[in-house]
């Protein structure tokens, strides 16, 4: 590994915690990883508990719109690569309050490109001496392709057609990071991936929803008629796969992960249940508190990734399939949630 001194921005997110631990874990003596995320809800240092300590690891409380701040840690820690995970993610949040979405995930990763160029770059096409493996990775979603029918799959080729406020922030932002490719030559790297799960991801999302609503004996919501399918990908595949990415993936290329994991909302809401009914039984089963719910605007019906691109060039592949991994996230927040 070339790289030395990491960015890694929202590193006390859901994906960005569970990739620091990952990366640290296996590459303990060969990296330095500065984390900087500004701990808004969905941030939360205990995530970053097991490798808190750890002699190769800094936390930084700051905002990646915050260009004095950027540029100190630059030069502070001498950053020659960013993981790019800082974003606001929620599709709900981005409905009531979409001006936080475009100044995050428009404005900051252009923040951060900006100044990555200025670090990294003499001129167009052109690096510093011995910053030609300098590399940004920008972590995407699957989401800023828009909707599928029943058939069909998400290629890197796939046309953009963002549906939300949140994935339209988010197309523009891989569109800018693209166009520090074409335009500058700089090292940068795309990957979209599907819906994550496991363990570290905030209460708001669906799984952790319906885990906490069934425990608490509340009603369990499920937008609509429950059949918007999902492709699901667990957290730890994720993370593997960004590992790739970063390090062997092509310069300018965009990768898609993707768990092969289609299932809608309504299976996963029975599945959850089911487990629960069996390690944790009540009187009646759990099932019985599911309920459906106006269906939120503009609610995309299906996506699903092909990610044949990163298992051909990169090897990568999905160990956990959903019934796998949904055990193992369950069993997560159940200990979770009686600590709380």
């Amino acid at each position: 590994m070339k790289a030395k001194n990491i960015l890694i921005t929202g590193g006390a997110g859901f994906i960005g915690s569970n990739f620091i631990t990952y990366f640290l874990h296996k590459y303990p003596n060969d990296i330095r990883i500065i984390n900087l995320d500004k701990l808004t809800y969905a941030g939360e240092l205990s995530n970053l508990k097991p490798i808190q300590n750890h002699p190769n690891y800094t936390f930084i409380k700051g905002d990646i719109c915050d260009k004095e701040l950027v540029i100190d840690i630059f030069q502070k820690y001498k950053i020659d690569s960013i993981v790019h995970f800082a974003a606001e993610s929620h599709v709900d949040n981005s409905i009531e309050n979409p001006h936080e979405f475009i100044n995050t995930n428009v404005l900051g990763t252009f923040n951060l490109l900006t100044i990555a160029k200025e670090f990294w770059m003499d001129a167009p096409h052109q690096f510093k001496q011995d910053k030609e493996y300098c590399r940004f990775h920008h972590i995407s979603t699957d989401e800023v392709y828009g909707t599928l029918g029943k058939t069909g799959l998400f290629t890197e080729e796939t046309a953009y057609a963002p549906n939300s406020p949140y994935s339209a922030s988010k197309a523009a932002s891989d569109f800018i990071v693209r166009s520090h490719f074409h335009t500058f030559g700089m090292n940068v790297v795309t990957s979209n991936c599907s819906n994550n799960y496991g363990p570290n991801q905030h209460d708001e999302k669906l799984i952790p929803t319906i885990i906490r609503k069934a425990l608490s004996e509340e009603n369990i919501p499920i937008y609509g008629d429950g059949l918007n399918i999902r492709d699901w990908l667990y957290v730890t595949d994720h993370c593997k796969g960004i590992d790739l990415v970063f390090q062997k993936g092509k310069t300018g290329d965009t990768y898609n992960i993707g768990g092969k994991n289609e299932r809608n909302n309504l299976y996963i809401a029975h599945t959850i249940c089911e487990i629960l009914d069996e390690i944790k039984p009540k009187y009646t089963s759990y099932k019985e508190q599911i309920t459906f719910v106006k269906d939120r605007p503009g609610h995309d019906f299906r996506y699903a990734i092909d990610a044949s691109k990163i298992e051909n060039e990169l090897g990568w592949k999905a160990n956990e399939s959903f019934e796998t991994g949904i055990k193992k996230t369950v069993n997560w927040y159940l200990k979770k949630y009686s600590r709380e």
